[in-house]
């Protein structure tokens, strides 16, 4: 609008981490004020500055402070904060038409999203997708189908696993403290087993995939019944529990297991999924092919979209009318979508996620080795982790070191989030459209704050 003198997003940003005010400035705590008497004080931030712009590798807030940006908005904006290619075509769509709602008047654009995801998508044999609107949507949706295809009720899930807010993903989701406490009773027929965790297996991490894959089939066979079970739903990764990266071997066995019982295997890709690992779907890491797989943070560069993918005899058993949204597969989302492919085809953007995760994994471990108050690097292309702990030795969760740390980051310039069962996980999402200067920096500022509260620490 005329007179505006915020600062313009996207790309054009200039890249550069920039403090200029404490954290959070004056303006910023002048909205936190605001915020107080207006939105409930459920919604939290870990990150509490109010953002004018972002795009690149930065984060800019209301008091002109840049940030460097290892969050994404939670893996949402893996191509970049308002990528040229999402802002225009969903600028495109918005003078076109906002919205008809698939289900009354369809558009192609939801059936490109559809084609893409199908291509894509490492399922086997032919394939159908749902658009949604969110991650936990997507989840829902695909248990429906589990449910549907088999006549089975039961949906097994894992330790350490988040898949949502809604009923029934916050019921498949581990964590009590903040998601489910309260919030009772909770949805039936859920089961939980044992994730193979390598650096906290009890038994070490060589008997970590194969005592694991035992105790899912124990599970299943002696308790749940294999024969009441629909589906085993997993991350590849397991995000907000603290980006857990299975151990090897455990992927295929798990899906083994499920083949020979004809229970539907469920990829949870919502963290994971488009070109954050490596992969576009990380899953393809261990060539584990699921018959549903859902996405949603990174498919839509920031727009609400999700979906679930899966074979196409499975989608094909719900009855017409058993799917879909009011506001599901928006045309506007749609476009943003395929802004997003794209950006990943045009920069080469999943061999982007492997060089930062080389770099980051090359720094954080030697980080680690200079401070053993890190007891574990973990994860994969731009999806990297590390696990804070107490010293002399221990594997003691340490959650108020990784607390420290962040909110020292927070103060330097750099955005970082925790994670966690215990919350002592410093989990690294960095957009894949960051520079390596910008990398390289972030990465410093975080090597300084830990070795300042690991001198604390001790």
């Amino acid at each position: 609008m005329p007179g505006d003198s915020r600062p313009v997003g996207g790309p054009g940003l200039k890249q550069v981490r920039r403090i200029v005010t404490e954290i959070p400035g004056p303006r910023s705590r002048e909205q936190l004020a605001r915020q107080r008497g207006l939105v409930p004080a459920g919604v939290g931030a870990a990150l509490p500055v109010f953002v004018e712009a972002a795009g690149g590798g930065v984060v800019v807030d209301a008091d002109g402070n840049s940030f460097i940006d290892f969050g994404s908005g939670i893996a949402v904006t893996t191509v970049g904060n308002s990528a040229p290619a999402v802002a225009e075509r969903a600028a495109a769509q918005l003078r076109r038409f906002t919205h008809t709602c698939f289900l009354v008047n369809p558009y192609a654009s939801y059936l490109d999203v559809c084609e893409k995801l199908n291509a894509l998508a490492p399922v086997p044999g032919e394939k159908r997708t749902l658009l949604v609107n969110s991650g936990a949507e997507a989840v829902e949706n695909a248990v429906k189908v589990a449910r549907a295809a088999t006549g089975r009720p039961a949906v097994v899930v894992f330790d350490h696993a988040f898949h949502g807010r809604t009923l029934l993903t916050m019921t498949l989701t581990a964590k009590n403290r903040p998601y489910k406490h309260g919030f009772g009773p909770f949805a039936p027929e859920v089961h939980r087993a044992p994730m193979a965790y390598p650096y906290r297996w009890p038994t070490g991490p060589e008997h970590c995939a194969e005592e694991a894959a035992d105790a899912l089939e124990d599970l299943l066979d002696r308790q749940v019944g294999a024969d009441n079970a629909a589906a085993v739903v997993v991350e590849p990764i397991q995000g907000e529990g603290g980006f857990i990266v299975p151990a090897p071997g455990f992927l295929p066995r798990v899906a083994e297991i499920c083949r020979a019982r004809g229970i539907l295997l469920i990829a949870d890709e919502v963290q994971t999924g488009i070109a954050r690992t490596g992969r576009m779907f990380a899953c393809e890491h261990e060539g584990v092919q699921p018959d549903l797989i859902t996405a949603a943070k990174g498919l839509a560069g920031g727009l609400p979209l999700g979906a679930v993918t899966g074979r196409a005899e499975l989608m094909d058993a719900v009855p017409a009318g058993g799917l879909g949204g009011t506001f599901s597969g928006n045309p506007v989302a749609c476009e943003a979508a395929l802004g997003v492919f794209a950006e990943i085809e045009a920069n080469d953007l999943v061999e982007r996620a492997l060089e930062i995760g080389d770099t980051m994994l090359d720094r954080l471990t030697d980080l680690s080795d200079a401070h053993p108050v890190i007891g574990d690097v973990r994860g994969r292309g731009a999806m990297i982790a590390v696990e804070l702990v107490e010293p002399f030795g221990t594997r003691v969760p340490a959650p108020d070191l990784a607390g420290r740390i962040a909110r020292r980051c927070h103060a330097e310039g750099l955005l970082v989030l925790t994670a966690g069962s215990h919350s002592n996980v410093l989990r690294f999402l960095p957009p894949l459209s960051i520079s390596d200067a910008l990398l390289e920096e972030g990465l410093s500022i975080l090597g300084e704050a830990v070795a300042k509260e690991a001198a604390f620490a001790v």
